[in-house]
């Protein structure tokens, strides 16, 4: 393994590697194993597993299962610092970055791993209705509001049918990767929770739709597995609806043309817009906020400046437009790694970046999952098992690994999800009307209703 050559002052060069998402932290990792004094500076304090966020959402996991702190990921690291702070502009040419704390950080060579948020395609007022999932308070507040809706609707008995309904009825619109398994996941955890844990609410009551845009779901996966997607959320009861345009999202649903879908629970699955840092560089970026690199995966005109993952838009040495997913990301990484450790001592650069598809899996609830590979694509349980198998290894430290494996058999056993808990905002609920009921209302048939609504 190659070592970097010291600078002119006799220092290491200096690499500042911003975003400890599974690009930043593979290349900050890769780095400082050449010996490279790196800075690492991230908003968060911890790495996320995003893939399994939704397991958040749905009370499959708790945060801890899927996060680790990133100081402990990287403690055995010497020559690595990390800064939990956010980026607000960069300098190329004085070769600095300017942080939102005051303070400034100079570098020799930069790598921008920023991500990506929601995108709601010029619509950002949707966003206070249908939130998406990036993050881990992200995930706590659709938690939240799924398991808030159950509550709000078993407490409206049957007294105000429409208004029970409307809580009853979950929209998750987008139908890639994420809406599906998302929809599937909620399908599973609404149902069982209320043949389990509810008295006045059933299975029966409950409505799941998915709504996609285009005309098919897993549209980055063949025609065969998307049809095969429909199939399973059909078998969970989930109504998928597709070609179907959202036209508005308000408190009170979905609109979709002249026709509303009464909804208290709506979920963004359906776009996403990198990081601003095509602003901080000046540059133009593509349609989704996405710098343009070259086959080095460096910015053009900008001497030592890279930017991977989800916040650059990449089209590989054999013309491949390089997928956002986290095996491409984590590939980036261990290439900007290389090329900068080789640029710094002088040896020559790696070739131009070429990525490596391993093939696609997505989970569509218990026992259900399709998987492409090109040379072989498969549905059902195999599938299932296989992207399970491959979650578990990819997640970050062995306790996440070992608690993870063992929540999921657990639920695959007992059906029992033990992360059901209202935390936070959705946890102040505040009585609006009526009276409470008494002890001799109890049993009544015609129970006592209490309106309630988020505070």
């Amino acid at each position: 393994m190659s070592k970097l050559r010291r600078d002119t002052d006799g220092g290491d060069p200096h690499v500042v590697v911003v975003g400890a998402g599974f690009g930043g932290l593979t290349a900050a990792r890769d780095l400082a194993a050449r010996g490279a004094s790196v800075t690492l500076v991230d908003r968060q304090n911890h790495h996320l597993f995003q893939p399994l966020l939704y397991q958040v959402a749905t009370a499959g996991l708790s945060p801890a299962d899927i996060a680790a702190p990133i100081r402990t990921v990287l403690k055995d690291y010497n020559t690595l610092c990390v800064l939990m702070d956010e980026v607000t502009d960069v300098d190329h040419e004085r070769h600095s970055i300017s942080l939102a704390s005051g303070a400034t950080l100079n570098y020799d060579a930069l790598v921008l791993a920023t991500g990506a948020r929601h995108s709601y395609f010029g619509n950002d007022q949707w966003e206070a209705h249908a939130p998406g999932i990036k993050t881990i308070d992200d995930a706590l507040q659709v938690r939240g509001r799924i398991l808030s809706a159950l509550e709000t609707a078993e407490t409206a008995r049957q007294e105000n049918v429409e208004s029970r309904d409307e809580y009853l009825t979950f929209v998750v619109i987008g139908g890639g990767p994420t809406g599906v398994e998302m929809a599937g996941a909620v399908a599973e955890l609404t149902r069982h929770a209320a043949d389990m844990d509810f008295r006045y609410i059933t299975r029966r009551c409950i409505r799941i739709v998915l709504i996609e845009g285009g005309p098919r779901l897993l549209a980055a996966f063949p025609a065969e597995l998307g049809l095969s997607a429909v199939a399973a959320l059909r078998s969970l009861d989930v109504e998928v609806m597709l070609a179907a345009r959202v036209t508005g999202i308000d408190g009170e649903g979905v609109m979709m043309g002249d026709v509303r879908l009464r909804a208290a629970t709506v979920i963004w699955a359906a776009g996403v817009q990198a990081s601003p840092a095509a602003t901080w560089l000046g540059i133009a970026a593509d349609r989704s906020g996405r710098v343009p690199v070259g086959p080095d995966l460096g910015v053009p005109g900008m001497a030592g400046v890279f930017v991977i993952g989800d916040t650059a838009a990449v089209i590989d040495v054999r013309g491949t437009t390089v997928p956002g997913v986290a095996p491409a990301a984590k590939q980036q990484g261990r290439y900007v790694a290389r090329l900068i450790a080789a640029q710094a001592s002088g040896l020559p650069a790696p070739p131009a970046f070429r990525y490596r598809n391993y093939g696609n899996l997505a989970t569509i609830g218990r026992k259900r999952a399709v998987a492409d590979f090109g040379w072989a694509r498969f549905s059902g349980i195999a599938a299932w098992v296989l992207w399970s198998t491959a979650h578990i290894y990819f997640l970050v430290g062995f306790r996440n690994r070992l608690v993870v494996g063992a929540n999921w058999l657990w639920h695959y056993l007992t059906f029992d999800r033990g992360a059901r808990l209202i935390t936070g905002a959705a946890a102040r609920i505040a009585v609006r009307t009526v009276r409470i009921p008494s002890v001799s209302d109890v049993g009544a048939a015609t129970p006592p209703v209490i309106a309630l609504t988020a505070a």
